[in-house]
């Protein structure tokens, strides 16, 4: 056996260690990554020293950006949550829109919401509208319901600063100015068929009712609530819109000002993820806590209580990139690099075809999002992509992640609950609308791919 198949072996017996570890023995994805990294390297014949120096590049050189981004995000969140700037929001564009067009206002809503907010804690916090608009009208949940999850999911799998796209962003390469910019592109055509279209027209097939476990629950707060003690709809709107405009002026400043200009080294440095963010979160303090009543004792709570869940990502990003890092070393990764590039399947095509493949096997979108990554960074580096392609793939391995969600999805599962859907009601409402999401946003980076 020649040595490019044993590595070949050796990268496939490893992703099907991880599945295995993953799906079967309900191993943790931060352990289950480590352990296949390790194994790759084994058997790939690296040095004990080599794996160990692999493990702490990948995991240092990884977690150096993702920490900071994810932490600084996760607290900038969750004062947004807390402080009724969730509500705010929801209410502001419902009553703008109209009930008319409250499927419209649900969707952009969630679309806006899911930048800052976890998709599970910001579609718990604003189901009670769902709810609410339901029983005024009698209308299926899923009327209003799918239109709310498409602007969730859209956000949550495409835009930075949430978890996924940063991640991938961060494995590959990419400028994130240009993956705020393409997630919006191909984000809201998706979001707009996933979400009020598909939406109406499930509806009239499914008369999804609240279940009677969940009759009881109520708005986070309430309208009087809202107009009382809720930030005003403009501060809340300027905090979260900041750091993405920051991002993006900096990715396109020196096309705009000129390269040599002192004006693009400033906004380079403002428009870094690490001050923009940095900004918004002590906007988020100051504005929407201390301003507001709030000690620096409760501001400091919120911010420690939102690093909890976060805390999982980034040790499952760190585990990704030590996979990723140990794909390099070993010398399996310019094989696989080589060994794809072949296939002659356009880059955007093959990251989607990946990503996708391992999400239905797996269910977890983040794992599939970063093995997807870990394995298409050899092909990067092979075929010499930069630039606003790298942006691109980042969308189509985020919309691989993003189909064919099913039973092995905590995300179908919420839903179902939520929404009081049978397994099969949940296949033909939200799992349709996460492969819609996909497979336009996907369809979307091939497009935008012909002219950059």
């Amino acid at each position: 056996m020649s040595p490019d198949s044993t590595l070949v072996l050796a990268a496939l017996g490893g992703i099907l260690l991880l599945l295995y570890l993953v799906m079967r023995l309900r191993l943790h994805a931060f352990v289950a990554l480590l352990v296949v990294s390790l194994g790759v390297g084994l058997a790939t014949g690296m040095q004990p020293e080599a794996i160990i120096d692999s493990v702490t590049n990948g995991m240092g050189n990884t977690l150096g950006f993702v920490a900071t981004v994810v932490g600084l995000g996760a607290m900038f969140g969750k004062m947004l949550e807390v402080s009724g700037g969730v509500d705010r929001m929801a209410n502001t564009l419902l009553g703008r829109f109209g009930t008319s067009r409250s499927q419209w206002a649900l969707a952009l809503t969630g679309f806006l919401v899911a930048i800052p907010v976890f998709l599970d804690v910001a579609f718990i916090i604003l189901v009670p509208l769902v709810y609410a608009l339901a029983r005024r009208s009698g209308r299926s949940l899923l009327y209003y319901g799918i239109p709310l999850l498409a602007g969730l999911a859209v956000t949550h799998s495409f835009i930075p600063p949430t978890p996924g796209p940063i991640a991938v962003a961060k494995l590959i390469g990419a400028d994130l100015g240009y993956v705020i910019l393409f997630g919006a592109l191909c984000g809201l055509p998706a979001m707009i068929v996933a979400g009020p279209i598909f939406g109406r027209f499930i509806a009239a097939r499914i008369d999804a009712k609240i279940p009677e476990y969940m009759e009881n629950t109520g708005s986070a707060m309430s309208d009087e609530d809202i107009e009382t003690r809720a930030p005003g709809f403009g501060l809340i709107l300027s905090i979260v819109l900041l750091p993405l405009a920051l991002i993006v002026l900096n990715t396109v400043s020196g096309a705009i000002f000129g390269e040599d200009s002192p004006l693009v080294g400033w906004l380079g440095f403002l428009g870094h993820p690490f001050v923009a963010l940095s900004l918004a979160t002590l906007m988020a303090f100051t504005l929407l806590g201390t301003r507001r009543g709030m000690t620096r004792e409760q501001v400091m709570e919120v911010a420690t209580k939102a690093l909890e869940p976060a805390g999982i990502i980034i040790l499952v990003t760190g585990a990704g990139g030590v996979f990723k890092q140990m794909l390099i070393d070993s010398g399996v990764g310019d094989v696989l690099g080589n060994l794809m590039a072949d296939s002659n399947l356009p880059p955007i095509l093959l990251a989607f075809l990946i990503a996708t493949a391992v999400r239905v096997i797996q269910g977890s979108a983040t794992v599939a999002m970063i093995t997807a990554a870990g394995l298409m960074a050899p092909v990067i580096s092979t075929l010499g992509l930069s630039g606003p392609v790298l942006g691109l793939v980042v969308i189509a391995i985020a919309s691989g992640a993003t189909v064919l969600s099913h039973v092995n999805d905590s995300g179908f599962w919420l839903v179902s609950r939520y929404f009081g859907l049978t397994e099969k009601e949940t296949l033909k409402s939200w799992t349709v609308m996460e492969t819609l999401i996909g497979v336009i946003g996907v369809s979307m980076a091939l497009l935008i791919g012909l002219f950059v």
